[in-house]
């Protein structure tokens, strides 16, 4: 079992397999969190573009702050919702709902060359309960995971592009 253990790890390192993520202080890692701290993230509208660009502030500059001359500039479209309700009882009653967040993101350099165009999409679904109240507190908590997944998936595309130029 050892053996099979090893050996996959021998194969897995000799096919050019490299994570994004995990030891920071290799030289790419360092090269890619870098290069984030150049990236301005410009205005998303609405509530949920405010906490998809906090989310992302968090992810890019590590405490640092916004750069001052950035080298490259993160546009993300407006975040459109779609809610489905779903688990339809006899009564007409949904028992689960359904929150789809959908956008785009676009990369370009400081001179406005377009580097990367992505779409965006994330799903989540949360309980609907007697309580009104309860209800939108878990309706909250759902769509706020959905736009942190959003901005997963955003920092995930940045940083693949940038480590593969």
């Amino acid at each position: 079992m050892k053996f099979l253990l090893f050996l996959s790890l021998i194969l897995l390192t000799s096919c050019g397999f490299r994570p994004i993520y995990g030891d920071y202080q290799s030289p790419q890692n360092k090269a890619a969190s870098s290069e984030l701290a150049q990236i301005s993230i410009a205005i998303i509208p609405d509530r949920e573009g405010q906490f998809l660009r906090n989310a992302l502030m968090d992810r890019f500059y590590a405490g640092a702050g916004e750069p001052s001359s950035p080298r490259y500039i993160l546009t993300i479209n407006p975040v459109a919702e779609q809610r489905v309700e779903l688990d339809i009882t006899k009564t007409a009653e949904a028992t689960r709902a359904q929150i789809i967040l959908t956008s785009n993101l676009t990369l370009k350099n400081a001179q406005g060359e377009t580097l990367i165009t992505r779409p965006l999409r994330s799903i989540t679904s949360y309980n609907v309960l007697e309580s009104e109240f309860a209800t939108r507190v878990t309706e909250t908590a759902a769509r706020e995971n959905a736009l942190q997944d959003l901005a997963r998936q955003i920092e995930r595309d940045v940083v693949l592009y940038l480590t593969q130029k």
